[in-house]
């Protein structure tokens, strides 16, 4: 998450809130919090409609990770922080969740496709005979046209005398 996402669910200013972590830096390692690079700022504000670099201020944003996020409960000590971060952390839990929902699925499905890929002939033989014995049977067509429907006469055949 970025710094003015996070000061703003803080109700902080984003100088604020970078005060806060220049002042604890040994609390952020690399792997918590990073500074974006000149072409990550030109990415974010080229595909987050951001209208302008305008909106970072005249510093460069700073990027927090998951750990960096829950560091910052013990960087800003308010009450509103604490529940923020609570809000924040379980959210990350559930991002992680669904994530993992959707990848078991998926590799599943990855497998069977490696499988049934060198059988494809075979079992689309098997699906149409299926299919086949699924369909329900031809009810036998109409005749079209006129048709009499009267008993024959019962004609005479034989010999007469």
């Amino acid at each position: 998450m970025l710094d003015y996402d996070l000061a703003r669910l803080y109700g902080l200013e984003t100088r604020a809130l970078k005060q806060a972590v220049r002042r604890n830096r040994e609390r952020f390692p690399a792997d918590f919090m990073f500074e974006l690079s000149a072409s990550e700022i030109e990415s974010v504000v080229s595909q987050f409609v951001t209208p302008s670099r305008r909106r970072f201020g005249g510093a460069r944003p700073m990027a927090f990770t998951e750990q960096g996020v829950a560091m910052l409960s013990s960087v800003l000590r308010s009450e509103r922080a604490v529940k923020v971060n609570i809000a924040i952390m379980r959210a990350f839990v559930k991002l992680r969740e669904t994530l993992e929902f959707n990848r078991e699925p998926a590799r599943k499905f990855a497998e069977l496709e490696q499988r049934v890929g060198k059988h494809d002939d075979e079992i689309a033989a098997i699906i149409d005979a299926i299919r086949q014995l699924m369909a329900p049977p031809e009810k036998p067509r109409r005749q079209i046209g006129f048709h009499v429907r009267e008993k024959a006469g019962r004609y005479r055949t034989g010999n007469r005398r």
